[in-house]
């Protein structure tokens, strides 16, 4: 079944997830569903607490058995020690064919490849994976499918029913012993718990676990107590220092800055930067650039933004600090700066079904102007891939990258020519997470290449110094630098499938033949 990106869907995937071929970002658009609901128990008198000893005498009271769906949040990303600490218990007891959905995983999380290896783990579902679990479902190791969905496409997925999380686990900063959560007042401050909202709306059992019990009430509860089963305290949640790593830094990079002047240039004469526009920049180190060139335009040319939306960084804040912005909406915050601004009182919560939806009646990515994204590959049809590397492993996360695409009027992916060796502009991208009727610009450092699709950007850059490009041409460039790569070897075995936003498959991704894996 060839689907509206050109991909070829195995009739047999499609069988097996009851799913259908991706048709198109407006496919759904009018479509009415009844949402899903959780068991819920009544408490009429727990004696005033909910707190619990231990994670292992939690497990027993939620009933932990094999088979069962466990749901996690990423808001410590690289500093999470939450999916360990649980996984760890339910390892020692024996418990098998756990299903983890969880909105990311990744390099914090390579313990649990002994637990695909032995069972204990048969379903990987996540925005994506970076690290030694992507290894594993590359080598085939997983025994289920592992389901790539963006930040929306997971909350669609729990809301519809079609993911039903038995036990959702809640890493938060301060909690009191009755449940309200809160993302900052510990010693483990992530900002805000954006992504476990929609666990502690629709997961049969909720548990807090916490490294900073506060006397109730914890208000504003970030998470209320009316969704919290059981609160247990343990030592250490996560450490914050790791929230800013890899992709999440500012750069010193020349290539990296002068893409990131370029997008500057391209924001700056588009017909939607004007007094009260609205925007959103990936963690890139060229998208956080990009950022910091813009609000000196800003400010040079008197202009406001109405809204930030993120995913936040520093500079972002810097701009509701400097009044240049009237409101942050934060979903989550990728650095400390971001962190300490959440009490800010113009920085508001969102969680991620008011963020990116698609199956809600609105949501904030269709309000946005410009999204700054990055990508690991462009194609000719502006297709983009930011899962699985060119090597055919999986080491990335779809994040928002298709849902602010989808919803921004103006979606500008930023990318170097080539990753190391590697064309980042090619024919057909490895595998496609962001379909090119989404993406309006590509800017590398060697050019600026407009989809044809979007003949009114065309318009408007005319005469504007910028070093213009076909999209054919920039990929021309990077096979004469380095020429055309070899395509990728897999085996017929599918072991993941990339969801549109909407739950429908954009493509499949295959096991590796001969698989090395090389990175750290």
């Amino acid at each position: 079944m060839i689907n509206a990106v050109g991909r070829d869907i195995p009739e047999e995937i499609l069988e097996q997830t009851g799913k259908k071929p991706f048709m198109g970002n407006h496919y759904f658009d009018g479509y009415e569903y009844k949402k899903d609901g959780p068991v819920t128990k009544c408490v009429m008198n727990s004696g005033g607490s909910k707190l619990v000893e231990s994670i292992h005498d939690v497990l027993v009271k939620c009933g932990i058995k094999d088979g069962m769906t466990l749901g996690f949040h990423h808001h410590f990303r690289e500093g999470d020690y939450v999916v360990n600490m649980v996984m760890e218990e339910i390892h020692k007891m024996g418990i098998k064919d756990i299903t983890i959905c969880a909105s990311s995983l990744g390099k914090a999380h390579d313990k649990l490849v002994e637990m695909i290896e032995d069972g204990t783990i048969v379903g990987i579902q996540s925005s994506g994976v970076r690290g030694k679990i992507g290894q594993a479902i590359s080598e085939g190791k997983l025994k289920g499918l592992a389901v790539m969905r963006s930040h929306g496409g997971r909350v669609r997925a729990i809301e519809t029913g079609e993911v039903r999380i038995d036990i959702a686990f809640v890493g938060a900063p301060t909690c009191d012993d009755y449940g309200n959560c809160r993302g900052i007042g510990g010693k483990s401050n992530c900002g805000v718990l954006s992504y476990s909202m929609v666990d502690a709306d629709y997961a049969d059992k909720v548990v807090a676990i916490t490294d900073c019990l506060v006397p109730f009430p914890n208000f504003p509860a970030h998470i209320s107590m009316t969704k919290v089963d059981y609160v247990v305290v343990v030592d250490e949640i996560g450490n914050p220092d790791k929230i800013a790593t890899g992709a999440a830094k500012p750069t010193s990079d020349m290539r990296k800055l002068m893409m990131a002047d370029y997008c500057t240039q391209f924001v700056v004469n588009a017909p939607y930067f004007k007094d009260g526009f609205s925007y959103q920049t990936g963690v890139g180190g060229a998208s956080i650039a990009s950022t910091i060139s813009l609000a000196k335009i800003m400010k040079e040319r008197n202009i406001r933004m109405r809204f930030g939306v993120g995913g936040l960084t520093k500079p972002m804040c810097d701009l509701l600090e400097n009044g240049q912005v009237d409101a942050l909406l934060d979903t989550q915050d990728f650095d400390l700066n971001a962190v300490e601004s959440v009490m800010n009182q113009k920085h508001f919560r969102i969680s991620a079904g008011e963020y990116a939806d698609p199956f809600n009646k609105g949501a904030i990515v269709n309000k946005l102007d410009f999204v700054i994204l990055a990508a690991l590959e462009v194609d000719v049809h502006f297709n983009c891939n930011v899962v699985v590397g060119s090597d055919g492993v999986i080491t990335g996360a779809q994040g928002g990258h298709p849902d602010t695409a989808a919803g921004a009027k103006c979606t500008i992916v930023i990318s170097p020519l080539l990753q190391g060796r590697i064309p980042a502009v090619c024919t057909d991208v490895t595998t496609v997470t962001t379909p090119g009727e989404s993406v309006d610009v590509v800017i590398t450092d060697y050019g600026i290449a407009i989809n044809p699709r979007r003949q009114d950007l065309i318009e408007a850059m005319k005469g504007v110094d910028l070093p213009f490009k076909t999209i054919e041409e920039l990929r021309d460039i990077a096979y004469s630098i380095v020429g055309e790569p070899e395509r990728v070897v897999f085996d017929d075995q599918i072991v993941g499938i990339i969801e549109g936003r909407d739950g429908t498959v954009m493509d499949v991704v295959r096991k590796i033949k001969d698989f090395e894996f090389t990175g750290e």
